[in-house]
């Protein structure tokens, strides 16, 4: 990218963005067009992206949660009604409130709202992020909202990357002591590299969702005993 930088022509990049930015604001002209000469300049897809958001500004995708669906589908469950026993116990002092947050590019939002829908049945107040979110914008977010617990979806393999810079900026921002956990297409053999970033607890395909109330809320139960 630095050589790409280096070596275009910096004026025709600059001529390029004007008018793609110009076209985007006017709704004179083809944006496609101008977007492709951008490109043909050298012009990055970030720069290209900057240029039409100051006209049509950033989307913004938020997740709605869907309620009910798992509570009629495990009505009568014994292990489902043992987790709601042990939740209404925990909750008697405060009802835990999680996150759950897509990272980067990931779009890919289905398994999260799935664990979004199912923590809200048991619940939980559960704070779905909006898509595309960064690690520190994340980070603000869960610290602002108070949250105990964040759950990071990963489908689309940035979670070696993105994972931990989420749990640094935590640190940085006063969350340390929020729980962290991942769930979605994450390798075992990256699990360790997660866990030493500070990961609690990773849920790896084909996690039942029970599987994942259980952990979630023996992580939240066994700070509640160390504090």
């Amino acid at each position: 990218m630095a050589q790409v930088k280096k070596s275009r022509d910096g004026v025709a990049v600059k001529r390029a963005l004007a008018e793609l930015e110009n076209v985007a604001q006017s709704g004179k002209g083809n944006l496609l067009s101008a977007a492709v000469d951008a490109a043909r300049a050298r012009a990055t897809l970030g720069e290209i992206s900057d240029a039409m958001r100051q006209a049509f500004g950033a989307h913004e995708a938020h997740p709605e949660i869907l309620r009910g669906v798992h509570a009629s589908r495990y009505a009568g469950d014994t292990e489902y009604k043992l987790l709601t026993d042990r939740f209404a116990a925990l909750a008697k002092t405060h009802r835990p409130k999680m996150m759950v947050t897509k990272l980067g590019q990931d779009g890919h939002d289905r398994g999260a709202n799935v664990i979004a829908a199912a923590f809200a049945d048991l619940g939980f107040d559960v704070l779905s992020g909006p898509l595309f979110q960064t690690p520190n914008e994340a980070a603000a977010m869960a610290v602002a909202e108070k949250v105990q617990v964040i759950g990071v979806s990963s489908l689309a393999a940035g979670h070696k990357t993105l994972v931990p810079q989420l749990i640094s900026a935590l640190r940085k921002s006063g969350g340390s002591n929020i729980i962290v956990v991942a769930g979605g297409v994450i390798p075992r053999h990256d699990y360790e590299l997660l866990t030493q970033a500070g990961v609690a607890a990773i849920f790896g395909p084909g996690t039942n969702v029970l599987d994942a109330m259980r952990g979630v809320m023996d992580l939240l139960e066994g700070k509640k005993r160390n504090t």
